[in-house]
């Protein structure tokens, strides 16, 4: 397969949590587009999405948080790249409501002073490796085939619905991720849980509920075989991670969250992947190294 990387130029939104909690998904992300000589172009002046918290506050401000970034996307005339879940599915919402109703577009260009053309598209970034790249050329470039390697892949909630918003994959059956992940060469195994809710969104609040989900999810992953679990969402991630525990304390057996972007970058042999492992709440190294990867 050619690609015509001329055309894999993109505007990137990196939202909050890849500046914190999910700096690891922001720096594998940004060393997996720059191996494969695919651009990133920061938003200049880019505002918080609003996720978690704008939509259950104000319907207004949930949709204009997200469409200001949009706007900016507008402005430099490319595609939008935009790795988190959360901000992607906020992001969408705010373009699927000026592209649906004309009454909300006329507000938000009226409140952002500018004029919605419907020409920029919010991509995350599964969508750009997937669709614009394509695994076979990402196998191509593989180095260190993930042989061995003993996956799930865990979508949440907010990647593929709601579905006629976000149109990404399909939300009942998503095959995008694994298709990536075995170009990659890493074993994917089949399980019915890629698409249920961790309770990130109930991570402080009611951590009783989302440690029942989150182990119900690690379990059923144990059950498939996967030695990981592989995701796309930082909420996601860090949630699997440090609910995976008993009396507060992250147990030796717990299954550790990749994101699909680190291990990219360990099969296309990025060197420094090596940094990235340390900034998990569950140490994924051992996993790597059973499977002869670290």
């Amino acid at each position: 397969m050619q690609v015509n990387k001329a055309a894999l130029s993109y505007t990137y939104y990196p939202g909050c949590s890849l500046h914190s909690t999910g700096v690891e998904y922001g720096l594998s992300t940004r060393a997996v587009f720059k191996h494969l000589d695919i651009e990133l172009t920061e938003l200049p002046d880019w505002n918080c999405c609003g996720a978690s918290s704008a939509h259950s506050m104000s319907h207004t401000l949930a949709l204009a948080l997200p469409a200001r970034n949009l706007a900016l996307a507008q402005a430099a005339g490319k595609d939008l790249v935009t790795p988190c879940a959360a901000c992607f599915n906020r992001i969408k919402s705010a373009d699927y409501a000026m592209r649906t109703d004309a009454e909300a577009r006329e507000m938000l260009e009226g409140m952002l002073d500018f004029s919605y053309t419907g020409q920029v598209h919010v991509r995350p970034v599964m969508a750009v490796l997937h669709d614009d790249y394509g695994p076979q050329a990402i196998a191509a470039q593989v180095k260190r085939p993930l042989k061995g390697l003993k996956v799930v892949p865990y979508y949440g909630c907010l990647l593929v619905r709601p579905p006629q918003v976000v149109q990404f994959d399909d939300p009942d059956d998503p095959h995008v991720m694994a298709n990536i992940l075995r170009a990659l060469g890493a074993e994917v195994l089949s399980w019915s849980h890629a698409t249920d809710c961790c309770g990130a969104g109930l991570s402080l609040s009611r951590a009783d509920v989302v440690k029942g989900l989150v182990g119900k999810l690690a379990e059923r992953a144990r059950e498939a075989g996967a030695e990981a679990l592989v995701t796309g969402c930082p909420l996601c991630q860090v949630n699997l991670e440090m609910r995976q525990s008993g009396n507060g304390k992250v147990q030796t057996a717990s299954m550790p969250a990749f994101y699909i972007t680190e291990l990219v970058g360990l099969a296309l042999g990025i060197s420094e992947s090596d940094k990235w492992w340390g900034k998990h709440l569950i140490d994924p190294r051992p996993v790597l190294r059973s499977a002869g990867l670290a």
